[in-house]
């Protein structure tokens, strides 16, 4: 690459990084379903039509925005594996949970971009299920190694659910037993629940010491997908 390509490349991806900076800051003031180009034009001093260059739609801008937010989240998750160590997977298992709380605590915008409401008229497409699938890569990298070690337990699973089960663990997890997927899938669902609650309002004058209670209830989540 030439220099004067080297230059241009730099200067695409500055533009680039302040026209996402400016959406943030809109998703945080307006919410994801008034997010506009025009206005973030507007923000930078840009004409529209210089924006529609980097991002040619709204829905385009609100995908590279999800898919930052998934590969922050994916990134704090794993930081949190990495510095657990070999630490028993039920410390590592809480270590990641604690970092998914953490990070959605301190991105809000972002946590109810990917985990709130869903934005009227706009579909992620499929480029966002890498970014997306990272935390509960993590989590399954956990189960696993525990399968592996004859740390895991296997949960109890009723006869009318194992085929949907089974078909979980194919899709998701060949190598754990379809119970233990379908217990982390329940598990999953609950640890965001859990945040989303937090996060969102729905435990106040409820929960007080919420720390503590996610810690208490991460912990049972870890016992329920058979962590030990």
């Amino acid at each position: 690459m030439s220099t004067a390509q080297g230059a241009r490349a730099r200067a695409r991806q500055e533009v680039t990084a302040a026209i996402k900076e400016a959406a943030r800051r809109q998703l945080a003031a307006e919410g994801a379903a008034k997010l506009s180009l025009r206005a973030v034009a507007r923000e930078l001093g840009m004409v529209s039509s210089a924006v529609y260059r980097y991002f040619p739609s709204r829905d385009d801008l609100l995908t590279a925005l999800i898919t930052d937010a998934y590969d922050s989240l994916g990134a704090a998750a794993e930081k949190a594996r990495d510095a657990a160590g070999d630490a028993p997977p039920t410390d590592r298992w809480a270590a990641v949970a604690e970092a998914v709380r953490g990070w959605a605590l301190a991105h809000p915008h972002e946590y109810a971009l990917i985990y709130g409401s869903p934005v009227p008229g706009y579909s992620a497409p499929e480029t966002t299920v890498p970014a997306a699938a990272r935390v509960g890569l993590v989590f399954i990298g956990i189960l696993r190694d525990a399968h592996q070690d004859r740390g895991l337990a296997e949960p109890s699973l009723p006869a009318e659910l194992r085929p949907e089960a089974e078909r979980m663990a194919a899709d998701l997890a060949p190598e754990l037993p379809p119970q233990v997927v379908a217990a982390l899938i329940a598990a999953w669902a609950q640890l965001f629940g859990l945040v989303s609650f937090e996060l969102f309002g729905q435990f106040t004058n409820v929960v007080e010491d919420r720390a503590a209670f996610f810690r208490h209830a991460a912990a049972r989540l870890a016992e329920g997908v058979g962590l030990r």
